[in-house]
């Protein structure tokens, strides 16, 4: 070998190195999660306007997994708000097995044109993760805990609840794919639903475009306020 090749030899193993040593960084990544943003308005005879935002970071280390969750939405027309609700959580997941699994967690919601004002509940129970392969992810979570709720009028309650939840992701392909979740938090005042559908599909790089239906049920509200609020969003999420 000359002492060109030598040389020649020497410079592609330093640039293969960086390489691999970013692509095993990449792989061993124990953060993962998504950022979306929509935002749609109208002009004319009626002006309206409408932002929804959320945020989702996992943080997985051995048995450990950490979620965070974070969603605004905002809506208004002929400049008054006709809808403005949040959300804020956080799940801890210790795995017993490579199916079975201890769960914590808080969530917070306030809907300023909901039946509840402000629901804060906190829940510990037992999940399982049904299915697990590239195609589809299933995990079923049951649990029990507490929930403070302060309605529209001001009157507050505090309860224990039964919860319940399922998580199920169908991938089509590399590129899209359909989530479905359900929350339900059950107590002798109240019963608290959700169900979330999301399609998916990748626009470019790590960038998709999203269309989610949202409906969520509150069994016993105020006299004068509404069980059911649904909502259809579409947003650019990105991919971490």
């Amino acid at each position: 070998m000359t002492i060109r090749e030598r040389w020649l030899l020497l410079l592609m193993l330093g640039l293969a190195l960086p390489v691999q040593a970013q692509q095993e960084e990449e792989e061993e990544d124990p953060l993962t999660g998504t950022v979306k943003l929509g935002y749609l308005a109208t002009t004319g005879n009626t002006e309206t306007s409408s932002l929804n935002a959320g945020f989702e970071a996992v943080y997985t280390v051995k048995r450990w997994e950490h979620e965070a969750t974070a969603n605004a939405v905002n809506a208004s027309e002929n400049e008054q708000t006709t809808a403005e609700a949040y959300e804020a959580g956080w799940t801890s997941r210790w795995s017993l097995t490579e199916k079975d699994l201890l769960f914590g967690r808080l969530n917070w919601r306030k809907d300023r044109f909901g039946g509840f004002d402000t629901q804060f509940s906190q829940t510990v129970g037992y999940g399982r993760r049904v299915l697990d392969n590239d195609r589809h992810k299933l995990r079923l979570e049951a649990g029990v805990g507490a929930r403070q709720s302060e309605d529209q009028l001001g009157v507050t309650t505090d309860e224990t609840i039964l919860s319940g939840g399922l998580d199920y992701t169908f991938s089509f392909s590399e590129t899209s794919s359909l989530r479905q979740t359900i929350k339900l938090e059950a107590g002798n005042d109240n019963t608290f639903t959700e169900s979330v559908t999301a399609l998916s599909a990748r626009l470019i790089g790590r960038l998709a475009m999203t269309l989610s239906y949202t409906y969520r049920n509150n069994s016993d509200v105020p006299v004068g306020s509404t069980n059911s609020d649904t909502r259809t969003a579409i947003a650019l999420e990105y991919a971490f």
